[in-house]
């Protein structure tokens, strides 16, 4: 690779508890955390606010101004659209689902990629999202495949969501997950997917200290073996 520093990779499905794993092993290993959802999420805030709806004809084409001058940051735990905090926008369900159609366009993916890339360029960083193994660090030092049982992760989105105030049950919110996981493992372009040099984790009984354990000595086992291979 030609970052400086090593650079971690946390793909999996909502609710398996992916950003609070990655933000913690981040933390363990004194790297960045970025979550790549935030960034989808805020396209999708932005293509909202630009009048662009994911099912228009020529989506990709009303999309392109909009990804153009798009500006996406984080300020600690706060996500920045454009200079402009939208953190308490960017956890809602309906944004989340607009997020989930949006990412499955060429054009969208195309952008992310390029700004996800040159995030880490400098590595130092744990990334999460769908495709971080898979598409946008395949040579990632330490990978990991978050995982858990889908009715265990509607019940965490809901208590998540419950604490936020939002109006939902947690009967819409399994709903919403088997599609959210069926777009995203179905979709055409860097479908959800273990990236086949990843540790798998099934995080439905386990804490998330447990899984930050189990990480943060993975992590370092592939930092050490690809500073040996370095050396040789």
């Amino acid at each position: 690779m030609n970052s400086k520093r090593p650079i971690g990779a946390i793909d999996g499905p909502v609710g398996a508890g992916k950003s609070v794993a990655a933000r913690a092993l981040a933390r363990e290993l004194g790297f960045s955390y970025l979550n790549t959802g935030a960034m989808y999420r805020a396209v999708a805030l932005a293509a909202r606010a630009a009048g662009v709806g994911p099912d228009d004809a020529n989506v990709e084409a009303l999309l392109g101004p909009v990804l153009a001058a798009i500006k996406i940051g984080f300020d600690g735990d706060k996500i920045m659209l454009n200079d402009r905090d939208v953190s308490a926008s960017v956890g809602k369900p309906e944004i989340g689902d607009l997020a989930s159609r949006f990412s499955a366009l060429g054009a969208v993916r195309a952008r992310m990629r390029e700004l996800q890339r040159a995030a880490g360029a400098d590595g130092g960083v744990v990334m999460e999202g769908r495709d971080i193994g898979t598409a946008i660090f395949p040579d990632a030092e330490f990978k990991f495949f978050l995982d858990a049982d889908v009715k265990t992760r509607a019940h965490r989105r809901f208590e998540e969501l419950k604490r936020k105030g939002a109006s939902i049950t947690e009967h819409e919110v399994l709903e919403q997950l088997i599609e959210r996981d069926r777009r995203d493992r179905g979709r055409e372009l860097a479908p959800l997917r273990r990236a086949d040099d990843a540790m798998e984790i099934d995080s439905t009984n386990l804490s998330i200290d447990a899984v930050v354990t189990a990480m943060k000595a993975q992590s370092n086992a592939r930092i050490n073996a690809a500073k040996d291979l370095k050396r040789a």
